[in-house]
């Protein structure tokens, strides 16, 4: 029974007997990120969820943490052909080559990024010139699957050499993170969030 004190965006709803679900949308999702580490690890799982669901990523986190030595980036960009086959014999992660080989290049070019920016932190938010996007909308159905920011990024990020990083995945990742606010007008968090 969803908790009525706090009625919550309606996807969070839906899965209300999934605790690490509705945590993830309490206490995580729209909540702006300024750690590398995060954002790293975000972009990977956004990235591992092309095809399928966020509750099936999510579910899996832990899983992908002890599988990608905690989203060290310097790790991951150096893992090796050894390493890969290691990451497609694990059940706990999702076992695509495309993607296990995405989440390698992709680590080298956030390690590039962070050498050009100081950080993908400074190179991520002047998107949206260090100010979060507070939408305002009054359902799930008005929130968009992408926009004219996520596709700018999507583009940038590509140019830069990653893969997974379409424009659907990044405004997910977007969310995510806290560069865009997603919350519905009727959910607690949006109050907390859209000060």
């Amino acid at each position: 029974m969803p908790d009525q004190v706090h009625r919550r965006c309606g996807w969070a709803e839906t899965h209300h007997d999934k605790p690490f679900y509705v945590d993830y949308h309490d206490t995580e999702w729209g909540v702006p990120v300024h750690d590398d580490r995060l954002f790293f690890e975000m972009l990977i799982l956004e990235g591992a969820q092309a095809g399928l669901s966020w509750l099936t990523i999510l579910a899996r986190r832990d899983t992908y943490r002890a599988a990608f030595d905690d989203f060290d980036v310097h790790k991951v960009a150096a893992y090796d052909a050894a390493k890969q086959e290691t990451l497609l014999a694990d059940p706990g992660i999702i076992r695509n080559k495309l993607k296990v080989a995405a989440t390698i290049k992709n680590a080298q070019t956030f390690i590039a990024i962070q050498k050009e920016f100081g950080s993908f932190d400074a190179y991520i938010w002047k998107f949206v010139e260090g100010r979060p996007v507070i939408n305002h909308w009054n359902t799930m159905s008005e929130v968009p699957v992408s926009t004219e920011l996520s596709d700018r990024i999507s583009k940038d990020l590509k140019k830069r050499g990653m893969k997974f990083v379409g424009t659907t995945i990044i405004y997910s990742f977007l969310q995510a993170t806290g560069l865009v606010m997603d919350h519905t007008r009727e959910c607690y968090r949006y109050h907390q969030l859209a000060k």
